[in-house]
């Protein structure tokens, strides 16, 4: 490794001209501009580069961010993290990404490490968590600037950035009615995860505004699941339900795009064409929605700009640290879109 002495001799100059002037200190001023020129023609030349650990001591910062998933595995995830990790970028801060797998424990263990390493500021995309309070509360308690992806938080010290899941249910049911469907068919989320509620508020204010009746015996709940993928397999058993029940429906809204791409595996296995026959919609807009037979009408979470505004509120929160400024948490909730595709037509 060059060190600073190997620079020093290099260019002719003290070591501590040299680390005054590549780590540009404040007397760095009072040399000569020819002076600085000399030593950083010598420093590229021999390659060197400042060891940045050495620094972080000194100045007591780790220009690092720790990113927490809850499983990566999850398509929703993918836009999400690019997000994070252009806008840390952008920002001159190193992402440290962490896969809890769902495990409280791992959780924990991850936290504390990240901690341990001097994070200046942490980001949790919460795919598919259930919140306790003790979960919180370790949050609370690392004291560092934090935001949360996918969940609306009650809290003063942690940021939250989520979706409007209510004008999304609106958004979605009214697209349905407006192509002429009445027979609607529901998947709705489960019970546990934060976005199902507010997401079927909006159904239910949209069947209100329009005069629509809800029927009951449409209506499926996902089960409870740590897993992200399985709602396709649900997806897909919740329609086979449906459809053995021949109450007849014309379109079916699903919870998020998996569900919807099970739906419409189950709806082509029993002879049902999409959207001829059924029209099917989705919620979140994740990478294979524009690819999948028939491309998929969804309902379109701005993830890459959510990941982008979770780094813009923690920058905010590391500046406020730095500026002896109090921080209050940053509540952002964002506007979703309706993405028509093939799934969806017109009743006959």
């Amino acid at each position: 490794m060059v060190t600073i002495r190997d620079v020093a001799k290099e260019s002719g100059f003290s070591s501590t001209t040299v680390s005054i002037v590549l780590n540009n200190a404040p007397l760095a001023r009072y040399i000569p501009a020819v002076t600085k020129k000399r030593i950083e023609r010598a420093a590229q030349k021999l390659g060197y580069r400042p060891n940045q650990f050495a620094r972080s001591l000194r100045s007591k910062r780790s220009h690092t961010v720790g990113v927490m998933v809850f499983d990566m595995t999850d398509p929703y995830c993918t836009l999400v993290l690019r997000g994070i990790e252009n806008t840390l970028y952008q920002s001159s801060y190193l992402p440290i990404l962490t896969d809890v797998h769902n495990e409280r424990s791992r959780f924990e263990r991850y936290l504390e490490m990240l901690l341990d390493r001097r994070i200046e500021a942490l980001i949790v995309l919460a795919n598919w968590l259930f919140l306790d309070i003790n979960l919180l509360g370790d949050l609370e308690k690392s004291s560092i600037p934090t935001a949360m992806i996918g969940c609306e938080l009650k809290t003063d010290s942690i940021s939250s950035v989520i979706v409007d899941n209510e004008v999304g249910g609106h958004m979605a049911l009214e697209h349905l009615h407006s192509l002429g469907h009445r027979k609607i068919a529901f998947i709705r989320g489960p019970k546990s995860l934060t976005d199902s509620s507010p997401r079927w508020r909006g159904v239910r204010n949209c069947a209100k505004e329009c005069g629509l009746e809800l029927d009951s015996r449409l209506i499926m709940d996902l089960p409870e699941s740590r897993d992200p993928m399985s709602s396709f397999e649900s997806g897909h058993k919740l329609t086979e339900e449906l459809i053995r029940q021949k109450r007849p429906f014309t379109a079916l809204l699903a919870f998020d795009d998996m569900s919807a791409f099970g739906a419409i595996r189950a709806l082509t296995r029993a002879g049902v064409r999409v959207p001829e026959q059924c029209s099917v919609i989705g919620f979140d807009d994740v990478a294979t929605s524009a690819l999948y037979t028939p491309s998929l009408t969804t309902v379109r979470q701005p993830m890459e700009a959510m990941g982008a505004s979770a780094v813009g509120i923690v920058v905010d929160g590391i500046n406020g640290v730095l500026e002896k400024r109090e921080i209050s948490a940053t509540h952002r909730k964002v506007a979703p879109e309706l993405v028509a595709r093939e799934s969806t037509r017109s009743v006959l």
